[in-house]
């Protein structure tokens, strides 16, 4: 199991949690950022300061962004476990339906 991060995360990119996460398991996408499954070690630590709540444990995803959970296996589908994240840096692999999805903004 690991954490998730969901919709409210798209175009908003906080990066709290990025500094927050003890192993280095959260990926920086064009859109939206993304915790490594095999990475993570379900610390939790990301969870409270993540400014949207867009993070959750696997089996506490909301109904309506159950799809983030495949979102974020799949952006590793070709980047596979590098091994941390500042080694990548951020990259351009948000899954083709994320891309696509119109811009967000977020209220400041």
């Amino acid at each position: 199991m690991t954490y998730v991060i969901a919709e409210p995360c798209i175009d908003l990119l906080d990066k709290a949690c990025i500094e927050e996460c003890p192993v280095d398991c959260i990926y920086e996408g064009d859109r939206m950022l993304y915790i490594h499954p095999d990475e993570c070690v379900d610390c939790g630590a990301c969870e409270p300061v993540c400014p949207v709540e867009a993070i959750y444990y696997e089996d506490d995803v909301p109904d309506q962004w159950k799809d983030y959970t495949k979102a974020n296996v799949d952006f590793f589908d070709e980047l596979g476990s590098p091994g941390g994240a500042a080694k990548v840096g951020k990259t351009s692999a948000d899954p083709q339906w994320i891309k696509d999805l119109p811009p967000v903004t977020h209220d400041e």
